[in-house]
């Protein structure tokens, strides 16, 4: 088996979850008492934080990048980043690591055209809504990419931040969600991307009107797939 490096804390909860979805995959595929051969490191969130909602990406970059040369140089083959947001710096973060980074998009754009979808919602963080690093390389596959109207998108990203990063699931929040997800297929989308790695911890399978795509288990899966190969 290869070497992984996860790069994560952004969120801790989410982390939690990519630590045992790659786990739970590597014993799946391999039997035994197999485990998944990882290096994580899980940075500090709250300067990460604080850099994005002041615009200052070179700060949250340098953190990233910092990080990911300690991932290279401690073995690792490969990165996985633990989070949509901050795909934004990932070919900072590859650069820096010089090994190859699996970009978050890709197994989600993959999963999309093998089921036929178009026309796709993206719930995230207001960054990686109405920023163009992560539907762009959606639309460079052929998609189709809906974000919600401004009020919507700030309930979604308040969400997150206020919530679901502190491992926090409110039932009204879910119902928000949810009515975000309906006026997205009142818009024409025929799946919604759960395009931050916490919203898969309040959105569950069957909320809603439209097909989930959770990227968070989408990556975890290219995740084994690369150790596994």
């Amino acid at each position: 088996m290869r070497m992984l490096g996860v790069l994560g804390g952004m969120s801790w909860t989410s982390t939690a979850a990519y630590y045992r979805g790659l786990n739970e995959g590597v014993a799946a595929r391999l039997g035994g008492h197999h485990s998944a051969r990882l290096l994580l490191h899980s940075v500090d969130f709250e300067p990460v934080v604080r850099a994005q909602h002041a615009g200052d990406w070179d700060v949250a970059t340098t953190v990233l990048t910092d990080a990911a040369r300690g991932l290279a140089a401690g073995g690792a083959e490969a990165m996985l980043l633990a989070t949509n947001t901050m795909h934004k710096v990932a070919d900072a973060v590859q650069d820096a690591a010089g090994v190859p980074l699996l970009h978050i998009a890709d197994p989600t754009a993959d999963a999309l055209i093998a089921d036929g979808r178009r026309t796709v919602g993206l719930l995230a963080t207001r960054f990686t809504m109405e920023h163009d690093f992560y539907a762009g390389r959606l639309r460079e596959r052929g998609l189709d990419v809906l974000v919600p109207a401004e009020d919507d998108r700030r309930t979604v990203h308040r969400v997150i931040y206020d919530e679901l990063v502190h491992d926090v699931v409110r039932e009204e929040s879910r119902a928000e969600y949810v009515s975000v997800v309906e006026r997205l297929a009142g818009r024409g989308a025929d799946a919604v991307i759960l395009g931050c790695t916490e919203i898969g911890l309040l959105l569950r399978p069957g909320d809603g009107v439209l097909p989930q795509y959770d990227t968070t288990a989408l990556h975890v899966g290219a995740g084994v797939d690369w150790l596994c190969a």
